[in-house]
């Protein structure tokens, strides 16, 4: 298979996971794969070659659930995505689904080296406030932040009082939009819609690239 231009994603990307949440089987997948191939899988790859110059090749997920430790043991995902890294860790994301696009970029889960990195920068008073300046900002632009994880309070040793304890509590941090299902999606405006969300999001990574940065742990395909 090989990708062109990217030209977003055709309406039948999103009615193939309309389809999928109705009938999560292999019978309804190996019927349909055709529109998966085509309209979803090479979709990505034309986007992964538009951005890998500035975010990186993006590697799309495969589409199989994991099912050995799950109560749910539909096959499929009900979403394709895909991921970039940058050399200094941060991570560029989007994600197709009956509902839409979304797009975010970040820290999404830490490994448990980053996390004492970024639980250091964020307590200490010439980092700190950098971080939750940027935070701020993102949230006048209306985009949402967080991470895959939070404590209810403070971590162990942190003060449960610190001005900054939202985010100290926070295991991770991304920034990122959900776009419900538009006409946009469908055309090569979609990439730009797509690089606007991680160039607004580059004073962030700037600084979990500095002040966290990539974890030496093997790698987990569940963190972006």
């Amino acid at each position: 298979m090989t990708s062109g231009r990217f030209r977003g994603w055709p309406p039948d990307a999103f009615a193939f996971y309309e389809g999928l949440e109705a009938d999560n089987s292999r019978t309804y997948w190996q019927a349909n794969k055709p529109v998966y191939d085509e309209s979803v899988k090479e979709p990505f790859l034309a986007l992964s070659d538009a951005i890998a110059r500035e975010f990186g090749e993006l590697r799309v997920f495969r589409p199989n659930r994991d099912t050995r430790f799950a109560k749910d043991k539909s096959p499929y995902k009900t979403n394709a995505a895909a991921v970039s890294e940058s050399e200094g860790g941060s991570r560029y994301y989007v994600s197709l689904s009956s509902d839409g696009l979304f797009v975010g970029t970040g820290y999404y889960a830490l490994a448990s080296d980053q996390l004492d990195r970024w639980r250091q920068s964020v307590a200490d008073n010439k980092t700190g406030p950098g971080i939750a300046k940027i935070v701020a900002d993102a949230h006048k632009k209306k985009y949402e932040t967080g991470a895959h994880d939070s404590l209810k309070t403070a971590p162990r040793g942190y003060d449960k009082e610190h001005p900054r304890v939202e985010l100290l509590r926070q295991k991770g941090l991304y920034m990122g939009k959900q776009y419900p299902l538009a006409k946009w999606m469908h055309g090569p405006g979609a990439l730009e819609k797509i690089v606007i969300v991680w160039r607004d999001a580059k004073p962030m990574n700037r600084w979990l690239d500095k002040h966290v940065g990539p974890s030496t742990l093997p790698p987990d395909e569940s963190r972006w």
